[in-house]
């Protein structure tokens, strides 16, 4: 019997950062995906659907490629969105290992922080995309 353990996957270990971020901050559903908002891990709880964010996101990202393109704006960092609950979608764009991602977060309200926990979330995902 082999007692040795296996190394865990890159979207396990994706998924694992994502799950304590979420924890952390109360959010109830988080996913990192592509440029084209094709998921590649994600967090949630019963009952949320990251596939549906996932696609949100794509379209998210579609609208910011656009108002730069139109409207000369510079490179996008952030785009979040409000409910008339007061519950945001937060969508952090960033690269990690010259691949362009997106890290988004649903937030339960308008006035929670997130950003030291986004922050610390995608510096583990840059470090574990390098392995």
């Amino acid at each position: 019997m082999n007692t040795q353990s296996t190394p865990a996957t890159g979207s396990s270990q994706l998924s694992k950062i994502l799950h304590a971020m979420n924890q952390a901050g109360g959010f109830s559903v988080s996913v990192v995906t592509d440029r084209h908002g094709f998921p590649l891990a994600s967090a949630a709880e019963p009952g949320q659907d990251p596939d549906t964010q996932s696609a949100v996101v794509a379209l998210i990202q579609k609208t910011a490629g656009q108002a730069q393109n139109q409207l000369g704006l510079g490179q996008t960092d952030e785009i979040s969105l409000f409910d008339n609950q007061g519950r945001r979608l937060v969508c952090r764009l960033f690269e990690a290992n010259g691949h362009a991602l997106i890290l988004a977060v649903q937030i339960p309200n308008r006035h929670q922080t997130y950003r030291r926990l986004t922050n610390n979330a995608i510096r583990q995902i840059r470090r574990v995309w390098r392995l």
